[in-house]
């Protein structure tokens, strides 16, 4: 009975640090969501940065996986370079373990003093406050389980059969590794693993080999759960995980024949014996960046190999289902996915174009016209859609949800025009004529060009949602969209009439680019609108009043 009770809390104190973990994630997400993403996105310009980005991305979610996932996304978009997102991805590995580190610190103590302030911060009004308050409680509900798990743990200090298992699993580090490994991968947290062989390793019952063995399986079963996630992603979302995992196998496979020598000499070291999973997880990650870092261009052409091309796929819609017109709520559903991909593609046009003026290379705009003639396509496939499921009857909530998908379809349809016609062509000309904006210019309009990709992302998340509060921050957005547009017009006549040969020669390219940035951005405000008008929000006209007898 009493080793029932001991299984009991053991498993009761990992579930609860499972579900601070989640609570974490889901609370950073919700407040932070969107500028952690654009910091992902924005923090693969370089080896360092991306590393970096890797790693605050990972401590503020605590969940490597979450990080490879969204990375992935990127990849299937063409936001980052598969090089870079190895490099990332070494990063979130480095974050985990320095988030076990943080948790192994001691301060269980201020478990109870996080969940009440998480608690207060949840009354607040702001979505930001309350993400933070749920990521708070997360935080204190993993430090009283680390507290649980110690409890749990103690009287499996004189435990016979314990020591019998551990004395098994000594003799075979194979099959610890491997065990370590599983419980990584259905936990889905190699995090909560480390967390566990702390535990353990603070009865006494475990030697520092075989500490080491299960911290090298908790990190190859923490690199499983991308991969599986991703099995029916594109290719190039599938080569990353998959690369970080042959990182990690490659890794822990040179680490277990040296776990013995290793072992002697860190009990010759001052170190704690109590913190050596902690510890052991923190060296293995940090060596093994070390070591793959200059090698992350050949681990992405390993994967490129291991996972081939996707085959060629019709560009029709892939949602429109006919048979669910019978159904309006399915079939509306299959249109705003529909016309989510729509945006998607939308936002691989603005990355590419992005790409090409912020590069000086002319080759990310070669597949501009090709996205475009696709946006066009789904645009009239869902417009046709939709007006099938009108002849049916549709009462008045659904009616409206059908013209709202329908204006977001059209203004994304005009934003690829605007992309194509307009922007593209005129970075193109920038590039064959070798023109050259000033610094201020080029500063003044690569902002504005990060902002607007930025915006369709909220606007994605808006349109799929209706959250009213991000449709007023992205109304509020517009104005300073309005401002950087005209404050930038303003200083791009200054710099004329101050003389300067490089706004002489693209006067024009910078004056059509801020005008089409901004026509884009308006379009993208547009999904904000009938969110707002259904609030009561909006007024019909922004003209002020005439006073009586003006």
């Amino acid at each position: 009975m009493q080793s029932t009770i001991v299984i009991i809390n053991l498993f009761g104190a990992v579930a609860l640090l499972l579900f601070g973990l989640a609570q974490v994630k889901d609370g950073v997400t919700r407040a932070f969501g969107t500028r952690l993403k654009t910091g992902l996105a924005r923090g693969t310009s370089s080896s360092l940065r991306s590393f970096v980005s890797g790693l605050v991305a990972t401590i503020a979610l605590q969940s490597s996986t979450a990080t490879a996932l969204t990375l992935a996304s990127f990849a299937e978009r063409g936001m980052v370079r598969p090089r870079m997102a190895q490099i990332v991805l070494l990063g979130a590995n480095v974050g985990t373990a320095v988030t076990a580190w943080l948790v192994a610190t001691g301060i269980e103590w201020l478990s109870p003093l996080l969940i009440l302030i998480g608690l207060v911060m949840l009354r607040g009004a702001s979505p930001a406050r309350k993400g933070g308050g749920t990521a708070m409680i997360g935080v204190g509900l993993m430090l009283l389980s680390l507290h649980l798990l110690g409890l749990a743990t103690e009287p499996m200090r004189q435990s016979p059969a314990l020591a019998a298992f551990i004395g098994l699993l000594d003799d075979a580090w194979p099959v610890a590794l491997i065990l370590s490994a599983v419980l990584a991968f259905v936990s889905s947290s190699s995090l909560a693993v480390v967390v566990l062989i702390l535990s353990l390793a603070s009865t006494g019952n475990v030697s520092a080999g075989l500490v080491i063995v299960l911290i090298l399986g908790a990190n190859l079963g923490g690199a499983i759960p991308p991969v599986v996630a991703t099995l029916s992603a594109p290719a190039a979302a599938r080569r990353i995980t998959l690369g970080n995992l042959v990182t990690r196998g490659i890794g822990c496979a040179i680490a277990l024949p040296l776990a013995g020598p290793v072992a002697d000499a860190v009990q010759a070291l001052p170190l704690s014996p109590e913190k050596l999973p902690v510890d052991a997880h923190l060296a293995f990650n940090i060596l093994l960046a070390l070591v793959v870092f200059p090698f992350s261009a050949q681990v992405s052409r390993l994967a490129a190999r291991l996972v081939p091309d996707d085959p060629q796929r019709d560009d029709g819609p892939r949602f429109l289902d006919q048979d669910a017109l019978d159904n309006p709520v399915m079939a509306l559903a299959n249109a705003t996915r529909e016309v989510l991909g729509v945006g998607d593609t939308i936002e691989r046009m603005l990355i590419r174009t992005e790409n090409a003026f912020k590069r000086n290379d002319i080759a990310p705009l070669a597949d501009i016209a090709g996205l475009e003639s696709r946006v066009d396509h789904l645009h009239q496939d869902v417009k046709l859609y939709l007006s099938e499921l009108g002849r049916t009857g549709l009462d008045a909530e659904n009616a409206r949800r059908s013209i709202a998908i329908i204006d977001y379809a059209i203004n994304l349809e005009h934003i690829g025009d605007i992309i194509e016609k307009g922007i593209a062509e005129q970075v193109r000309k920038k590039i064959a004529h070798g023109l050259k904006f000033s610094d201020d210019g080029f500063d003044e309009l690569q902002v504005l060009l990060s902002l607007t990709v930025d915006n369709l992302r909220t606007a994605q998340t808006i349109f799929q949602t209706g959250d009213l509060a991000l449709a007023r921050q992205l109304m509020e957005i517009k104005v300073e969209v309005r401002r950087l547009e005209k404050r930038s017009a303003e200083k791009h006549l200054e710099r004329l009439r101050d003389g300067r040969l490089e706004s002489l020669q693209t006067s024009s390219l910078h004056l059509d680019m801020l005008r089409d940035l901004k026509r884009i951005n308006a379009h993208i405000v547009s999904v904000a609108h009938p969110i707002l008008d259904d609030s009561g929000a909006l007024i019909e006209s922004r003209l002020r009043l005439a006073e009586p007898g003006a």
